[in-house]
């Protein structure tokens, strides 16, 4: 005979058995829900009745989700950017302006993937395209292996972190937070643990300097402005999307949606104006644009005429729409443009599965009383809050070993996000507290991408690297860097204020304590309305 309080504990364990099978997760999860239902109705554990939930919550929370229609935008955009030849200039010119210092190589591969994984958001693609374009000048210069393996990886990874990360917005989705929120708790842990890989490529340049040696003078063909000019071609615009996407997100001027959109039409612009067969007409329109661009914020800043913005705005949409056109006109970024749509809708296609699948099995637990059992089985643990973060981090580093994070993010998160509310609530504030717990989690994550010998980065660059490169070099080079990203997550822990610094102070008005007095008019006219907190006893 089966419990009530036995329903959770084997739907939790027949999750765990389907994965470790390798069956797909989101198929796995709907076999699983719908049987552990019918088994829940023949002990009467619920009616028929509430698994009419499952079709309104997949037509009302998930294909009706505004927040999700992100996931394609952000996902084609950085399919375009990946293959562009954006990352190609920018670390040829990274390394002419680090190649005279011991570790230059380290350094402009670390610059270049955090500035990657602000436009790109996807980690197979970075680290494919630096191995490719790096790694080769690395070993040339006699760099050591291991180093070269592990920064390169390290490096593609760090994409997870940086917003605009499609991994924050299934974050804030699974958590019901705000994805600007998100983005401003992640920068400060995604700065750190760019200057810890710098730094240890720094001891190692003093300590192990014959492993990360200075390019000779010799392999060094720019200098001077030439250099800095082709540093700032690939540094500029990818800037200026930076700031599109995330500049206007953060001010409030678009939601995440509308501003993966200028993403994707952005991504398209900064292809054709690094392809070689950019027409002369295309750049003097280019030209036209940026100086309407120019018009269009100096007249908003100072409110000089309405037809004079509208005008320039008009440019701007004609240019873009121009540019757009010059990448139908050329056969490579047709080509590119097409690719990048195949791989947005393999990726969306796989997104929604695994909602559809999570949402039969989260109804079925939850009806079954299996968030009231995770709670008092995450609430007990010794420690209180802490013991919970080391338990829970444990859990998920050694569960990335076996799922990928669409998986964690769809099936664990939103059965331990309530528990987190609660026990965290006390330490940050309620407002603050998912965000951090979501941030800690996503740096986490990190390490799925590299821990030997199950990390995707890892097989990535074995696909990519010579034969003379062994798959011990890989999985050795690989160990350093993991234990960076766990420091990275235990400073996290910590200090909270890494990941809260950033976030809107929590309102300090009671609601409760609020009085309104309205005054006795003095004329026929209306009395106004005061509205005035008392003052807290």
């Amino acid at each position: 005979m089966i419990t009530l309080s036995s329903m959770p504990p084997l739907m939790f364990g027949g999750l765990v058995l389907f994965m470790l099978v390798g069956y797909p997760a989101a198929f796995s999860l709907a076999a699983l829900g719908i049987a552990f239902g019918f088994v829940a109705i023949e002990h009467g554990f619920f009616t028929v009745a509430y698994l009419q939930a499952i079709p309104g919550r997949v037509f009302g929370n998930v294909l009706s989700n505004d927040l999700l229609l992100a996931v394609p935008f952000f996902t084609f955009m950085g399919s375009i950017l990946e293959r562009c030849g954006l990352a190609e200039d920018m670390l040829d010119s990274m390394g002419q302006l680090f190649g005279p210092i011991r570790g230059g190589l380290g350094y402009s591969v670390i610059i270049v993937g955090f500035i990657l994984g602000a436009i790109t958001g996807t980690v197979a693609a970075q680290v494919i395209a630096m191995a490719l374009i790096s790694m080769p000048v690395m070993i040339r210069y006699k760099y050591n292996i291991r180093y070269t393996t592990g920064v390169l990886a390290a490096s593609g990874t760090i994409t997870q972190l940086v917003p605009p990360s499609l991994v924050l917005i299934v974050l804030a989705d699974q958590l019901g937070k705000s994805v600007g929120d998100m983005y401003l708790g992640a920068w400060g842990p995604s700065v750190i643990q760019i200057a810890l890989f710098a730094l240890y490529t720094f001891a190692l340049s003093i300590f192990k300097p014959e492993w990360v040696p200075a390019v000779p003078k010799e392999a060094r063909t720019l200098a001077g402005w030439v250099l800095w000019k082709k540093c700032l071609m690939g540094i500029v615009p990818s800037a200026v999307l930076i700031f599109v996407v995330l500049g206007t997100m953060m001010l409030g001027l678009t939601t995440p949606t509308e501003a993966g959109a200028m993403g994707a039409v952005g991504a398209i612009v900064l292809a054709v104006i690094h392809h070689p067969q950019f027409s002369r007409t295309g750049k003097k329109v280019f030209l036209l644009g940026i100086v309407a661009t120019g018009v269009a914020l100096v007249d908003g800043l100072f409110g000089l005429s309405p037809i004079l913005f509208r005008l320039a705005m008009s440019v701007l949409y004609f240019a873009v729409v121009w540019l757009c056109l010059e990448a139908v006109r050329i056969s490579d970024l047709r080509d590119l443009i097409k690719q990048g749509h195949q791989t947005t809708m393999r990726i969306t296609a796989m997104v929604t599965f695994i909602l559809i699948g999570s949402t039969c099995f989260s109804i079925v637990f939850l009806g079954v009383d299996g968030s009231r059992w995770l709670e008092h089985l995450l609430s007990s643990l010794p420690g209180g809050a802490w013991g919970f973060l080391a338990f829970i981090n444990l859990f998920i580093f050694f569960l990335a070993f076996f799922l990928d994070f669409f998986e964690i993010a769809f099936i664990i998160l939103p059965m331990i996000a309530p528990a987190a509310q609660k026990i965290l609530t006390p330490i940050v504030g309620a407002d603050a507290a998912l965000i951090w717990f979501g941030v800690m989690l996503c740096v986490n994550m990190q390490t799925s991408f590299m821990h030997p010998p199950f990390g995707f980065a890892l097989f990535y660059l074995r696909g990519v690297a010579p034969r003379s490169v062994s798959s011990a070099d890989i999985y050795w080079g690989a160990l350093p860097w993991v234990g960076l990203q766990l420091i990275m997550v235990a400073l996290v822990i910590a200090f909270p204020v890494l990941v809260t610094g950033l976030l809107s102070a929590p309102s300090t008005i009671d609601p409760s304590k609020i009085r309104i007095d309205i005054q006795s008019p003095a004329s026929d006219e209306p009395p106004p309305l005061v509205i005035l907190p008392t003052t807290p006893k």
